[in-house]
């Protein structure tokens, strides 16, 4: 019996992409990863590295497909917006089902009143927008996940950003209360979501929003940053009108230049999703939120 082709992997260097290729390598499936930069393949490891092409040339192709298997199953684990810029390389290996990461940010940031915020929403659509199109018009099946908080392995911008504040400064602030909800998902369990869900036939041609499996206030989430970093919490409760002042003096900071009071005003609104879909149709089951200090990581 034939070895399966492998799975085509965008965004391999991401910490979703380093979770898809170990889940695929433990499951003795074969992965070729994409990466900008060139890398070495371990001989006989599970994962084929291929560098990208530069997006710019028409005429540069990562790999040929006839000098080996090719994949007709894909994942980007990339931004949804960086897809469009592959859309050759996919159809260059023919391939036949991708599925794409994109954010339930595309729904939270779409009324912020934060002009990049909004346009981050915008970007967000728009991909998914390109991304069904040029399936739909090539007969590719699509498949679309759009994660809540996703956190893990100590490399996510979200809670690994709390932990960092809390280290330099020994204290959180908060707006009001932060009752606002959310739903932190790992990295691991949208890595095993993607897999499920390209494998899964009613998937096809559909979005899902995946959601952790705990719904947690914006304050209890910081708690836990505290209890995994072995510290007590120290919560610093602030006005809005003085928050404002201090995000103004943060911004100047190179790091904290994306910040903004509609980030915090966010503290105090509900961000939760229902994931029945993906429960039914690929059987997603994601872990309850329990931070521990290996995913704080410095």
């Amino acid at each position: 019996m034939p070895a399966e082709p492998p799975v085509g992997v965008l965004g391999a260097t991401s910490p979703v992409g380093e979770c898809l290729l170990a889940q695929l390598a433990q499951a003795g499936r074969q992965a070729q990863a994409y990466s900008r930069s060139p890398r070495v393949d371990p001989p006989g490891g599970a994962v084929e590295w291929r560098q990208l092409p530069d997006p710019r040339s028409r005429s540069s192709h990562a790999s040929n497909p006839e000098d080996g298997d090719s994949p007709r199953c894909w994942i980007c684990a990339a931004p949804v917006w960086v897809l469009p810029e592959h859309f050759a390389l996919l159809e260059t290996h023919q391939a036949r089902r991708v599925l794409a990461l994109s954010s339930t940010s595309r729904f939270t940031k779409q009324d912020s009143a934060d002009p990049h915020e909004n346009a981050v929403a915008r970007r967000l659509a728009d991909a998914e927008s390109r991304f069904q199109t040029w399936a739909e018009s090539r007969g590719v099946e699509w498949v679309i996940l759009r994660p809540t908080l996703i956190h893990g392995l100590g490399r996510d911008k979200n809670l690994c950003e709390i932990a960092r504040i809390i280290r330099r400064f020994g204290f959180f602030p908060l707006l009001g209360s932060a009752h606002g909800l959310r739903q932190p998902i790992h990295a691991q369990d949208v890595a095993t979501a993607c897999l499920a869900a390209l494998r899964a036939p009613a998937t096809a041609n559909r979005a899902y929003n995946i959601s952790g499996g705990s719904t947690v206030a914006y304050r209890q989430m910081v708690e836990q940053v505290f209890a995994a970093l072995g510290r007590r919490p120290h919560l610093l409760r602030v006005p809005l009108w003085a928050f404002g002042g201090a995000v103004a003096l943060i911004r100047c900071l190179p790091r904290y230049r994306h910040w903004s009071t509609a980030m915090a005003e966010r503290m105090n609104s509900d961000l939760v999703f229902d994931h029945s879909d993906a429960v039914r149709d690929f059987g997603f089951s994601p872990r309850v939120f329990a931070p521990t200090s290996e995913d704080l990581a410095r």
